[in-house]
């Protein structure tokens, strides 16, 4: 998403480590049998919000912030609302964040009075980890000037800042593109526009608008791996980097969010209609296997 805010509440979080050794056996007894090898462990979900609540509740504190205000570096239209103005539960088992062409509040943006709302969510202080699948399954909105996002920021963003941190995008769409989504890694010497990623595009002419998929990273040591419903459609490792700092082997937290404009998408014009909305059936991140 490449989206550079403050961030002033920070945790100290331990990194997760998974790791597994295989067992070297050397000088065993004639007759003597191996030991079984272990078998690996299974995954452990270790994040889960499956959005379950009455409609027009705010979603769970314990694992969300909302975030508020607006943001120059990108150059989006929209102001970040708080609480469930702009996102909210619908009763069936989703989260929909909207996004809106208003300022009931008179809220102030860069460009001067804002004229859309939206909003991100964030677990940052409430839920990091190292590595795991990182899972989503959602509707995207439609029509120019739309940005929806699932992404991860390094936890410690606070002290080192963008792109130190890194940020592993784990899907965005850009309402000119409506059949194709795309998975980006920024860092130190490849960020913003320099990101390194790789699009996925539906076959057939499908807009990503029409129904729900499921979007998701398989992250290790020293690769990430990209799908669709279950496509692997990209893996990044070091070698990618030429020679740059590879900076994902630590503590990452999830953001949702629907941004309207920027340097990206472009603003939405006359044929983009609102409201417009980001529905988020689940999120569940897991260790690896």
């Amino acid at each position: 998403m490449t989206v550079h805010t403050s961030w002033r509440r920070r945790a100290a979080l331990s990194t997760v480590a998974l790791a597994c050794c295989a067992s070297t056996l050397a000088g065993l007894p004639s007759g003597a049998s191996a030991a079984p090898s272990p078998t690996p462990a299974a995954a452990a979900a270790t994040f889960t919000d499956d959005f379950d609540g009455p409609a027009g509740s705010a979603v769970d504190g314990g694992k969300w912030q909302i975030e508020t205000g607006d943001n120059v570096n990108n150059h989006e239209r929209q102001f970040y609302t708080s609480g469930n103005k702009n996102a909210a539960l619908d009763g069936q088992g989703n989260l929909v964040i909207t996004a809106r062409k208003e300022n009931p509040e008179n809220y102030q943006c860069w460009y001067g009075k804002c004229e859309y709302t939206s909003a991100r969510l964030n677990t940052s202080g409430k839920f990091t980890q190292t590595y795991g699948h990182v899972e989503a399954r959602m509707k995207v909105p439609k029509g120019q000037g739309m940005w929806p996002a699932f992404w991860m920021l390094g936890a410690d963003i606070g002290s080192v800042g963008w792109p130190q941190s890194g940020e592993i995008d784990i899907m965005e769409n850009v309402g000119f593109e409506p059949g194709t989504v795309h998975g980006t890694l920024h860092g130190p010497g490849y960020s913003g526009s320099g990101g390194i990623g790789a699009g996925y595009t539906l076959p057939g002419g499908e807009a990503f608008s029409d129904k729900f998929h499921t979007f998701a990273v398989d992250w290790s040591p020293n690769k990430v791996t990209w799908s669709v419903d279950g496509n692997v459609y990209q893996t990044r490792t070091p070698a990618d980097l030429g020679g740059k700092q590879w900076v994902f082997d630590k503590p990452f937290f999830l953001i949702l969010n629907l941004a309207v404009g920027g340097y990206w998408p472009g603003d939405p014009d006359g044929n983009t209609s609102f409201p417009q909305q980001l529905v988020v059936d689940y999120v569940h991140v897991t260790t690896n296997d």
